[in-house]
Order: C-alpha cells, then structure tokens, then sequence
C-alpha cells in the first residue's frame, strides 16, 4: 500500500542521438515527459506539426480500412473476445511492418477507396431505383414524358390532385372551357393522390385546355425525359444491373484483402506510436548541436535509466527531489489482493500530493462488505469460478480489466463465506427443491444465524461493521496527523473524536433502548459506565475549545468548536448508512426464497421439474445480476461518503509514462 516515490529526471544529449534516445525511452514507458527548464532562452523547438497529422491521418486510415474490412469480411471471433486483450507479437515482425509501412498503408488506402466507390455505387442505384419508381404511373404513356405534341395537336401531360375518372375530367374541361370541343383524355393511372393523366387537343386550343384542367390540379412532371417511360425503365434497370455487379466486384476485392488484416493493424500502430513520439519532440528545446529532456521516473527505475543513458548514449542524466510546489503524478504499488480495488480508488481519485494510500484497507472492507450485501453461498462460488476461469482462461487480458475480474473473483470468495455463514444457498433452495419434490425437508444450517430469521441482529452488526470502517478512516486520519507531525491537530482532531464516540456508544449500551433492540441486557461495572461519561465530556469539552483554535477571538473560536461539535449527527447519520448492508442482505435473501416459491408451484410431476427448472434459472439469473450491480454501487458508496470522508481527498493525477501506446498488439520487450 504504496505511493511509489516520484523523482524528476533530467537529460542532456546530443541532437544525433535524438532519435534513438527518444524511441528507447518509448521502449522503456520509465517516463513521463514534462519540460521545465529553468532558462531555455537558448534553446529552439521544432515544429512537427504537419508531420503529427501525417501520421495521425495514416493510423485513421488504416483504422477505417480495418472497421470496413470488419463490415464486409466480419472477424468470427467468441463472445468474450473482449477479454483476451491484444496480442503479443515479436518486436522483429512490428520492425518488418515499420519497413513495409507503405505498401500496408496503400493496401488500407485501396481498402477505403474501394469502399468510397461501393458507396458511390450504392447511391447510384439508390438514384436510379427512385428514376424507376417515379415512372411507374407514367408506364402507359407510348410517347416520351415531355412529348408537346405535333403541328397541329398539343398533348398536356401531367397530374391533378385526388383520384379522378374520365368522367371527372371530362366534366372539368366543359365546365371551364365550353367552347372547346376536340379533346381526348387518357387516364394512365390513380393512386389516392394524384391522378396521371394525358389529354391531346388542337394547338389553338391547347392553352384553354391547360387552364380548365389547372382548376382541377393539374400540374406538369417534374422531372420529364425525351424517353418513352418502358424504354427508359429498360436503360435504367441495366444501368442498375451493371452498377449492382459493379458493388458485388468492389465488394470481392475487399474481401481478398481480409489476409492483410494484421498488416494493416501493425501499420496502424506503428503510425500511432510515430505521431506520439513527433508529440514530445514538438516539446523538446534543442540547440543546434544538442537537445534536452525533463519529466518524472518512478525512484525505483531511476538508476536503471541514469545507466541506460549515460553508458549508452553517453548523455548527462541528472535526477532532482520534487519541488515543494510540484506536483508529481502518482503511481501505486500494492499487492495482488489489493491492487484489485485500484480501479475503484481512481474513480473516486487518486492520492493528492502528500496523502497516503489507503487501497489496502479500502480493498480490505470493500470485499468484506461486498460479500456481506451479496451472502449468498451459490452465487458467490459462480461468481470466483467465473472470474478465476477468465483470468486462467485470458492471461494477456487488459490491465485494468484484470484488476476488476480479480476484484469480483475476490468478492465472490467473500460472497460464498458469507453465505455458508448465513445458510443461503440460492436462498432456501434445498429446503424447497426437498420438500416438494421428495416429501420431506433437508436443509443446511447456517454455521452463524439466518439474517431473514433474525433481522434486528443483522441490523445490530451492520452498525457494528459501519462504526468499525468508520473508526478505522478517522484512526488512518490521525496516522497521517502522526507522520506529518501535526501533533495538535492528532490530539484534536482524532483523540477527541474518539474520546467523546467511545463515551456515547458505553453510555448507550447498557440503556433499556439498546435493550430492546437488540433483545439483551448490557451491564457493565460502575468504573466503566462512569468512564465513557468522562470520555464523552472530556471529548466534547476538547472539541468545543479546540476545533476553531486557529481563530484569536474566543467568541468565534466557540461558536467554531459548537458547529463541529454538531457534526455528530453526520457521524449518527454515517452509522444509520450501514443499514444498507441489512437492506441489501435481506434483498437477495427474500427474492431468492419468491423465486424457489414460484419455480415450485407446478409440483411434484415432469411438468413441475420442467417449470422449476426454467424459472429457476431465469428468476437467480435475474436476482445474481440486479444484486451484483447492488452490492457493487453501495459497496463504493459506503468507500467514497463514509470511509473517505473522513480522511482521504484525492485529486491526484494519474503517472502517464512516454511509452508505445498502441490499439490493436502489443510489443514484445527484448531481453
């Protein structure tokens, strides 16, 4: 339970030796680069730009071509692909990419233009499927859409709004245009909208026509062709036919390319890891013969990069304390059990500067109080087998990743000792699944009591736990006053506290209310009941006077002392919040037992097994999810409001080293 120790790194090479110094260092991942020279006045720095985005615009290419080789040639891969993490490969083969990097690029290039033109092509006969469409109504007409007729004659071709028969228009025309007496109208089809329609007349006419046919609607098509509509639908269908074949050859050679998947993916890394190096030499101060670089290593690693350097590149490596007003990026350092819970102190924050780690004790009562809201001994063991197959089964899996699986590995061991203590095995199962379907009931008792049966004393040690986790966050509180040592604010701030809770909670116990909640007696001797009053007083005199004894004005300096002295509701309050740990329990518990109820009730018969069967399944699937999610939000609940309040604040920021950060494989280090 560690914050590894930071120190600054400084070095100061030959400009001819940039290069290789600047890919060691991203071989090694020892440091993050953060300059600051105290006089860079003589130094320049290289605008690397355009080469960044170069690169950048590469490693986007070669991601585009993969996802549309993912569209077109799908990698089968198993439902917990996700869990294996990226392959480890050779650095030879990584170099062997390096050095055919444009013949990988030019592949991935191909790959999204071939997908540019089968887009082209999908929009084309997208285009021609609404030409075909947009004819259909005009498919009996035996002359081009925008036909106008002859010498004599003038055709009208278009449409008026509504259904209409001949009859209709007919009546349309004589009402608006009497006078004339030479029309033809043919209807070439209706739809609930529009009636298409083609009406041919004498040219004198035409323009007396036109107008009592507008009356109705009529209008003109928008997009009219010097093209019979069945002739032209043929040269359209063609058109798409050739366009369609076009997509299925486009589509072909996408697919021949899925054997440079691999290639394309070290490509893509490759260019990823360039445009990060080109990043930090962006921020690198050079002179013309010399350059130079600044940032944090990890104590531990310091020698070995002070002799990799100087022995190597024959640079001046300097190392440096951290500042007072640093400040340095953190970097943890726990065990196996605890760094599991890493990831749930990074969500709250990490340690700021000066504060200690607390992942061993959070990893401690996160898993004891996991497995006490869980505390059911089945689904604590599917839980440990599950996340123990994973973590054989996928041994590259991501890091992060690991921490969690190993996190609920653990609270699932916790889980199921919980549960053989408490007697729950998918609730009451045994006990069911014996008495209905063999006549008489077997169970397993519990090795300590049956939190259903006894609620109040389930009740009674969540508070015991709560002021437990509670005592333990205000004990690592005065350690840290202890190591700094602020022994004022030890005394004050912790010893006080502790006086004046011991006090209340000896005054409590041996009270008619505790009694009646927890169904005993406490008594304890004259000499002890008389000393947690003197606690209590003790405690609340110290922190009436003491809490605002940064204040010259006593009048302000009480006042400030009453207000923290109210603050023992909040730690009231912080107790009652264990509560949880019951409400929880009994929640998986009671749900558990409806579910072995329900799944029972088509009795002692083959249709009764097959019933129990499927809701047994579906109903525990369903309690072991909504509880799982449960147990895991209060459990951090409890850690951030309760455990942390009392002594932990956060903020620091995450140790993020110059190393080769790539998306699809990892490098193999060399020996």
């Amino acid at each position: 339970m560690a914050v590894l120790q930071m120190q600054r790194i400084s070095i100061c090479a030959l400009k001819k030796n940039r290069k290789a110094i600047l890919e060691r260092l991203q071989e090694l991942g020892a440091m993050e680069i953060d300059i600051q020279l105290e006089d860079d006045s003589g130094y320049v720095k290289m605008d690397v730009s355009n080469s960044k985005a170069k690169f950048e615009k590469q490693a986007q290419t070669a991601d585009r071509a993969l996802e549309i080789l993912q569209q077109y040639v799908p990698e089968k891969t198993s439902m917990l692909a996700s869990l294996a993490g990226k392959p480890l490969i050779d650095k030879g083969l990584f170099e062997k990419a390096a050095r055919s990097q444009d013949n990988y690029i030019e592949t991935a290039r191909r790959i999204v233009a071939l997908d540019k033109q089968i887009a082209e092509q999908k929009a084309n006969i997208l285009k021609i499927q609404n030409q075909m469409e947009a004819l259909t109504p005009w498919m009996g007409l035996s002359v081009p859409v925008n036909y106008k007729g002859t010498r004599k004659t003038s055709v009208l071709i278009g449409t008026i709004a509504g259904a209409a028969g001949l009859e209709d228009i007919y009546s349309l025309i004589a009402k608006s245009a009497p006078e004339v007496d030479a029309v033809d109208v043919q209807v070439l089809s209706t739809d609930k909208d529009y009636t298409y329609l083609a009406a041919v007349c004498l040219t004198k006419d035409v323009h007396l026509v036109e107008e009592a046919l507008r009356a109705g609607g009529f209008a003109k098509p928008a997009q009219a062709v010097n093209k019979v509509p069945a002739e032209y639908r043929k040269e359209l269908q063609a058109e798409m036919d050739a366009s369609i074949q076009k997509v299925e050859a486009l589509e072909k050679e996408i697919a021949d390319n899925a054997g440079s998947r691999q290639d394309i993916r070290l490509v893509s890394d490759y260019y990823r890891i360039r445009a990060e190096k080109y990043e930090v030499l962006g921020r690198v101060p050079q002179t013309v013969n010399t350059f130079a670089l600044s940032g944090y290593v990890p104590a531990y690693r310091a020698e070995k990069v002070i002799r990799e350097f100087s022995d190597r590149f024959d640079a001046v490596v300097e190392l440096e304390k951290i500042k007072e007003e640093e400040e340095p990026p953190i970097l943890l350092k726990n065990n196996r059990f605890s760094e599991s819970v890493e990831g749930v102190l990074a969500s709250f924050g990490l340690p700021g500067k000066g504060e200690m780690d607390p992942t061993f004790f959070t990893s401690i009562f996160y898993v004891f109080l996991f497995g006490l809201m869980l505390s059911d001994a089945a689904y604590g063991l599917i839980v440990a087998l599950a996340c123990g197959w994973a973590l054989l089964k996928f041994p590259r899996m991501d890091k992060n990743l690991r921490k969690s699986v190993q996190l609920f590995f653990w609270c699932g061991l916790s889980t199921l000792v919980w549960g053989i203590l408490f007697g729950g095995y998918f609730g009451d199962v045994i006990d069911v699944v014996s008495e209905t379907f063999f006549g008489h009931k077997v169970s397993i008792p519990a090795l300590w009591f049956v939190p259903l049966n006894e609620p109040m004393r389930m009740l009674l040690y969540s508070m015991l736990f709560g002021v437990i986790h509670l005592f333990t966050g205000l004990a690592l509180k005065g350690y840290i006053c202890l190591r700094d040592k602020k022994y004022v604010d030890f005394v004050c701030d912790c010893v006080l506290w502790f006086l004046l809770l011991l006090g209340l909670i000896g005054m409590l116990l041996p009270t008619d209310l505790f009694a009646g909640i927890a169904g005993t007696k406490i008594v304890f001797p004259a000499a002890v009941s008389a000393g947690a009053k003197w606690f209590a007083i003790i405690g609340a005199l110290g922190i009436l006077l003491m809490s605002g004894r940064d204040n010259k004005n006593f009048g302000v300096r009480i006042a400030l002392g009453a207000y923290d002295l109210y603050n023992i509701t909040g730690w009231l309050s912080d107790v009652l919040s264990y509560s949880r740990l019951l409400a929880l329990g009994l929640a998986t518990g009671v749900i558990a037992s409806v579910v072995n109820q329900m799944a029972s009730m088509g009795g002692r018969n083959i249709f009764g097994v097959i019933i129990f069967i499927l809701v047994f399944l579906v109903g525990h699937t369903f309690n072991i999810g909504i509880n799982l999610l449960g147990a895991y939000v209060h459990t951090c609940r409890l850690q951030y409001v309760e455990f942390f309040g009392k002594f932990y604040d956060g903020g620091g920021r995450a140790f993020n080293p110059f190393n080769l950060k790539t998306k699809y494989v990892d490098i193999k280090e060399e020996n």
